[in-house]
């Protein structure tokens, strides 16, 4: 068994989204994302077929889901769970710290 630490190996700079999977089973992904100032591009939004459940360990961000009025400000500790579908995208990550997530893709009703 190896000991690995989220926090661990982040870059010292971040031009773009890292993506990275931490484990990975049939219906199921955990996945690390390191952000810092980036946002969906404009018009763009997600519609993922997988249920999404994600936790902002670090930073801050704000998420829009389609058809809401302004985007819900998270900080850390603060969790979310996204259903498959739902339209949504990120309006805004910390510019001057690292935002990182840690996201669970699955899909519902598979174990």
């Amino acid at each position: 068994m190896e000991i690995k630490n989220i926090f661990e190996n982040v870059p010292e700079e971040c031009k773009t989204e890292i993506f990275e999977i931490l484990f990975e089973d049939k219906g199921f992904k955990l996945e690390r994302i390191i952000s810092e100032g980036q946002a969906t591009p404009p018009g763009k939004w997600f519609n993922q077929d997988w249920d999404e459940w994600v936790v902002l360990l670090k930073g801050g961000a704000g998420i829009l889901f389609e058809g809401d009025g302004a985007p819900i400000a998270l900080k850390p500790g603060d969790y979310i769970h996204i259903p498959a579908h739902k339209k949504h995208r990120v309006e805004w990550t910390d510019p001057h710290e690292k935002t990182i997530w840690l996201a669970i893709h699955f899909k519902s009703g598979e174990r």
